[in-house]
């Protein structure tokens, strides 16, 4: 897969994710976030507020197409690692907003995509 078609499908995968989590009741805060201090951590897919639960949710999305990886779990790809590189971003974002004292979690959304029929299979993992 050409990196511009696996950036597409990226993006496909967090507009549905954000479509996802406002059908549920969620606020979309951002997409995309890179922490604006010159720090180059990483980036967050979702930042959006639980507003049911009063927490603030830091989500990872990982997009695959259907056809290709329909028995894979794209939550797998979420190690050690990219964990670590979320919490620094999540301190600096809380921090930033002075937001430090309130709740918070990192969740994955798993989407399956089929780029024929444009339907998605949607797996929502919270507090991982």
């Amino acid at each position: 897969m050409a990196i511009t078609q696996k950036k597409s499908l990226g993006n496909l995968g967090e507009t549905i994710s954000a479509n996802f989590l406002k059908n549920k009741g969620y606020e979309i805060i951002a997409l995309n976030y890179t922490n604006p201090n010159g720090r180059q951590l990483g980036e967050i897919d979702i930042i959006a507020k639980d507003t049911k639960k009063d927490e603030f949710v830091f989500v990872e999305v990982k997009a695959r197409e259907m056809q290709k990886f329909l028995h894979t779990n794209p939550e797998e790809n979420v190690n050690y690692h990219k964990l670590q590189k979320l919490d620094k971003i999540a301190y600096f974002y809380l921090k930033l907003n002075n937001l430090t004292g309130h709740s918070y979690r990192f969740d994955i959304i798993a989407v399956w995509i089929d780029l024929n029929t444009r339907r998605a299979k949607i797996k929502h993992i919270e507090s991982i």
